[in-house]
């Protein structure tokens, strides 16, 4: 399966779309994600395949609307960890803090690991290729933070877009790759490298 369709198609808002997706999470936890299919939810979710079919047309956008929905959870908690900028680095110094919470959230978020674990592949659109609805709602948390911070001096000058971007292409590359130094840098040591680059990057330059 190839995840394909996340910019395509919003969330659905109503509760049983939020009741489905709730059993399509329950599936791949079971399953696994090449073995879900939407009979399997509907199953799951007590309801007709057709009342799934009218929702999505296919298991691909519906895995599609279930990441969005968990990687939107994962960055307002983060948000909200993160606590406020008031610390001598303002908002910058928040922005890290947000940064490496969201690390960490990602690190071990259930449904993450089990996509890496059974179909990385599913993951290469957006990993490699194109933003995904994930990504364009983090970049929409990240560019006016540093706005906020170019404005209270911490935060380099740079177009805010373009920090934004590589903000978010260290977090996530750090988050979906960390199998590939966590035997020298477990979750506390990895969490910590990432605010050190995060910090100097964004950390005005010196007269």
């Amino acid at each position: 399966m190839s995840i394909s369709n996340e910019d395509e198609n919003d969330t659905p808002q109503d509760p049983v779309a939020g009741s489905l997706l709730d059993a399509a999470y329950d599936c791949i936890a079971a399953f696994g994600l090449r073995r879900i299919t939407l009979t399997d939810v509907a199953r799951q979710a007590g309801v007709s395949r057709p009342t799934v079919y009218r929702r999505w047309r296919d298991v691909n956008t519906l895995v599609a609307d279930l990441l969005t929905r968990e990687m939107h959870a994962a960055l307002v908690t983060a948000a909200q960890q993160a606590g406020p900028a008031d610390g001598p680095g303002g908002v910058r110094e928040r922005l890290v803090r947000e940064a490496s919470e969201l690390l960490r959230a990602l690190r071990g978020h259930p449904l993450l690991t089990r996509i890496l674990e059974t179909e990385p592949e599913a993951l290469v659109t957006y990993t490699f290729q194109r933003l995904g609805s994930s990504q364009r709602g983090a970049l929409e948390l990240l560019r006016p933070q540093i706005t906020a911070g170019q404005a209270d001096g911490t935060v380099r000058a740079g177009d805010p877009d373009a920090l934004a971007r590589m903000v978010m292409l260290q977090v996530q590359t750090t988050a979906l790759s960390w199998r590939l130094v966590d035997d020298v840098l477990p979750l506390d040591r990895l969490t910590e490298e990432l605010r050190r680059l995060l910090d100097s990057y964004l950390r005005p330059e010196e007269a």
